[in-house]
Order: C-alpha cells, then sequence, then structure tokens
C-alpha cells in the first residue's frame, strides 16, 4: 500500500488505491493552495511497501478479516504486523516496551487486548537459545528438516608419546659438537657411524653402506645437498667429502680446515663448514677451488650452522657462547648476539616468519632464544631446564621442537609464540645428540648416545595432504642400522 506524503495530503483523507496519475500545475498560487482530490494519488520519492498480500498463515497466527473500512483494515493489518515481527524478533514471551495509551491496544476481531508493561531487557533465566533463535524468521526445524547442532570445538591434536620406529646404531658418538644425522629431500637419512656412513631409505626400510673413510679418520658430520642425492661428510681430520649417493660415487675432496669439521650447511651449490679451527668456509661446488671465502669471528669451536630460506644469511653458533649472523658478501658477522651463557649448537630458522631465528644453549645456559634479524632485536627467552642440543621448526605449523641432554634427555613440542608445551617425549637414556625431519615435515628422528635413533610423529600433516606419510606405521619395529 502506498502512502502520500503528509506535507502534500490532507489529513483525513484515506488511502486511495485509484491509478496514480502525475501531478501538473501552471501556477504557483494554485500549488500552494492546492488541496487534493481524495480521488487522486501523488507521486513520492518515498516508498512504504505494501503488505496486505503478507501470508501471515505461515507464523500460525490468525489474520484479521476483511472490513467495510479501509482505515480499519490497514489499522488492524498494521497492529497484527507489528506484533508478529515483535514476536519473531523477540519471542513469543516478549512483552514490550511501555506503551502510551494511544499503541496500548491491538485489534483483533474488533477487541482491545491490553499488553502489559515489561522491561525489554529484564533478566530472564532462559538465556540459553539456539542460535537460530535470533533471525528475524522462526523456521520449525522438523518442517525444514535441518537440524541445527552448536560448533564444537576443535579438537586438540594427539602426539604419540612413543616412537613408531626404533633402529639401533652401534658407534654412534655421544658428543655434543658432531651433527651425524641428516635426512634428504628424497627420504635418505644418513647417519655417521666411526668411520663409516651408512643410509638409510625410509620408503623401503633398506639399508646400505655409503663409505668407509679408513685412513681420512672418523665421520664428524653430515649434510644432504638441498636437492639432488649429493652428500656432504665432513671429517676428523678437517676434509670435506662430497659423494653422490645414487651411484655411492666419491665426487671430490675439499680441504682447507686444520682441524675437524662438525657443522656444515647448503645453500643451492653453496656449502659451508664449521670446524674446530673456529673458521668457517664457504665453498662453491663448481669452482676448481676447494673455497671461495673464509669466515673468521668465533673464539672456539663451530657447532651449528644454518643457513635461511631466502639463502640471504647464515647462522653460526661455536664453543665460545656466540651466535653470528652472516650474509653473502662479509667476511665478517653483520649481527653478533653474546646472551648465551653455554655453547651454541641449536640453531633454527623459521619457514613462517622471514628473519625469526631460534637458537638453544648448552648446560650451562639451558634456554631457548628468538631473534628478529631483520631488526636486530632479542624477541623472547625461555629456560628449558635442561641443555639445549638441536632445534627445528615444522614446516606444515607454527611449532618446533627442541631436543636436550643433562638432565632430562627429553623431546619436548612447543607452540610459538607462546612457548606452550604441547608434548614432552621421553625414551632416550643418553643426551638427544641428534636431530632431523622428514621432508614431508611430519616426523622427526632423534639420535642419542644409547646408540640407538627413534622416529617419533609430532607435527601436522599440511593442510592438502590428507594421506598418510609413506614412513609410518608400515615400518614398526627394532631393526638394526648395520
Amino acid at each position: 500500500m502506498e502512502t502520500p506524503s503528509s506535507s502534500s495530503m490532507h489529513p483525513q483523507s484515506p488511502p486511495n488505491l485509484s491509478p496514480k496519475t502525475p501531478l501538473k500545475s501552471n501556477n504557483n498560487n494554485l500549488i500552494n493552495s492546492y488541496h487534493p482530490s481524495p480521488s487522486r494519488s501523488i507521486y513520492s520519492d518515498r516508498f512504504i511497501p505494501s503488505r496486505s498480500s503478507s501470508n501471515f498463515a505461515l507464523f500460525n497466527l490468525p489474520l484479521t478479516p476483511h472490513s467495510s473500512s479501509t482505515k480499519q483494515d490497514s489499522s488492524n493489518s498494521t497492529n497484527v504486523y507489528t506484533s508478529l515481527l515483535r514476536s519473531a524478533l523477540f519471542g513469543p514471551d516478549y512483552c514490550g516496551p511501555p506503551v502510551t495509551p494511544e499503541k496500548n491496544v491491538v485489534g483483533v476481531n474488533g477487541r482491545g487486548l491490553k499488553r502489559p508493561n515489561c522491561n525489554i531487557f529484564r533478566y530472564k533465566t532462559e538465556t540459553n537459545q539456539p542460535l537460530h533463535s535470533l533471525s528475524p524468521f522462526r523456521f520449525d526445524d522438523q518442517l525444514s528438516g535441518v537440524s541445527l547442532s552448536p560448533v564444537k570445538p576443535p579438537k586438540k591434536r594427539k602426539v604419540p608419546r612413543s616412537p613408531y620406529k626404533v633402529l639401533d646404531a652401534p658407534a654412534l658418538q655421544d658428543d655434543f659438537y658432531l651433527n651425524l644425522v641428516d635426512w634428504s629431500s628424497q627420504n635418505v637419512l644418513a647417519v655417521g657411524l666411526g668411520s663409516c656412513v651408512y643410509l638409510w631409505h625410509a620408503s623401503s626400510s633398506k639399508v646400505v653402506q655409503l663409505c668407509d673413510l679408513g685412513i681420512d679418520g672418523d665421520v664428524s658430520s653430515v649434510g644432504w645437498a638441498q636437492r639432488g642425492t649429493h652428500l656432504a661428510i665432513g671429517t676428523s681430520n678437517g676434509k670435506v667429502q662430497l659423494w653422490d649417493a645414487s651411484q655411492s660415487k666419491r665426487i671430490r675432496t675439499m680441504e682447507g680446515h686444520r682441524l675437524r669439521v662438525g657443522a656444515l650447511a647448503w645453500s643451492s651449490s653453496q656449502l659451508s663448514s664449521g670446524s674446530r679451527d673456529k673458521s668457517i668456509l664457504q665453498r662453491d661446488i663448481r669452482a676448481q677451488e676447494d673455497y671461495v671465502s673464509k669466515l673468521s669471528g668465533h673464539k672456539s669451536e663451530v657447532c651449528g650452522l644454518k643457513w635461511s630460506y631466502d639463502s640471504r644469511e647464515l647462522a653460526s653458533g661455536g664453543n665460545d657462547n656466540r651466535l653470528f649472523v652472516w650474509n653473502n658478501h662479509s667476511t665478517q658477522p653483520v649481527l653478533k648476539y653474546c646472551e648465551h651463557t653455554a655453547a651454541v649448537k641449536a640453531i633454527a630458522w623459521s619457514p613462517h616468519v622471514h628473519g625469526l631465528l631460534a637458537s638453544g644453549g648448552g648446560t650451562a645456559d639451558r634456554c631457548i632464544r628468538f631473534w628478529n634479524t631483520t631488526t636486530n632485536t632479542h624477541l623472547s627467552c625461555m629456560d628449558t631446564g635442561s641443555q639445549v642440543c638441536n632445534l627445528v621448526w615444522s614446516k606444515n605449523a607454527n611449532e618446533l621442537v627442541s631436543t636436550h641432554g643433562y638432565s632430562q634427555n627429553q623431546i619436548i613440542l612447543w607452540r610459538y609464540p607462546t612457548m606452550s608445551k604441547i608434548a614432552t617425549l621421553t625414551g632416550h637414556t643418553y643426551r638427544v645428540l641428534y636431530l632431523a625431519i622428514s621432508p614431508d615435515g611430519q616426523t622427526i628422528v632423534t639420535g642419542a648416545g644409547d646408540e640407538t635413533l627413534r622416529f617419533w610423529n609430532v607435527f601436522p600433516s599440511p593442510r592438502s595432504q590428507n594421506t598418510e606419510s609413506e614412513i609410518g606405521a608400515s615400518s614398526l619395529g627394532r631393526t638394526h642400522i648395520r
């Protein structure tokens, strides 16, 4: 029903339902003194919809019967609609705000029904209403065929407290400064045992011996190239050997260090090696020279090396309790962090936040610290209560794992940045000195002086991955790596 503007209609004019005709006038006086005829409709820029055709039967409420008076029909229809809308919005028990004498009567069949006055926000004990009760239209669940249940909170992820596989690793050294375990992008685990390097193929659980250094000394570090099958092996006599694992063939031997090489880190075709001689050598395996530059700064053995994910920054940790950050163009550290009070072996760059670096200190320190190398700021510190031996970030979630030595020999899964513990894993009887992560980012392997390698499912799978890791339950049990 279209209602004319009150400024241009007689106050007593009833609504007109006759066809509209344009209003024309050539005389301003006539316009000012004009009183429209009840038989004519006037156009206005205000549109009020007609509700005379509304189907109130959907709400199971009686409709107002037609009467001879158009004005009474309109008033009754409006009052019923108002009552219906209030009931739909606020519930059938809603009484409405205090009303004026002109509005406290609702006409139904010509009778006046008094409304009691009540407060809209009065306290009610029935506060637990379903979510769909807030809708302006109420639906019967049985009629709609839809059952609305409350939203369930996400399930807490369960982390298995036991390793799903254990490998015996005889002669795995109990030396904090070495790095003897690494997992390749091709799903092959390399382990240095004495003077030999063994490869464990995760897809088939097959173990092969890659090499025996013999007179070249014992293995002090292993490191896979980011892609392909090249494996770098650091030795106790200061040499670095490069092997093609797919052909079990040594490609070259690179010199330059005077003492053992305990840390290796790859960045594309560039290989960094850290030694007990306090130096870091940058090597390009495509060049004929054994190394292209030498980084000096540490005052004691270099035991931790990690390249950032964008290959722009190299973090190094040493037995001098220092954490340094280097770039590709300087032979001196661009950032120096001296807050740790023990050797820094545990180093890990976050794959989620650019420039976020985590580091862990030894027995006299026991802390995990976080740094922003972009702004050169110390973000936070967590005292773990035990020697921090290794750190690794999850590729699929904002979580990280730390392995520990004296005195609890545990593995802790943390949620960052709150550093709340998700799980604490135990099983090793010696310091958990070695740590590597599977290429799918779900599984970690830990090694200790108890001469065992233990495999744990700790991290969640990627959101797009619906299948289980191929390294999973099919390889349960305990076997020998040699």
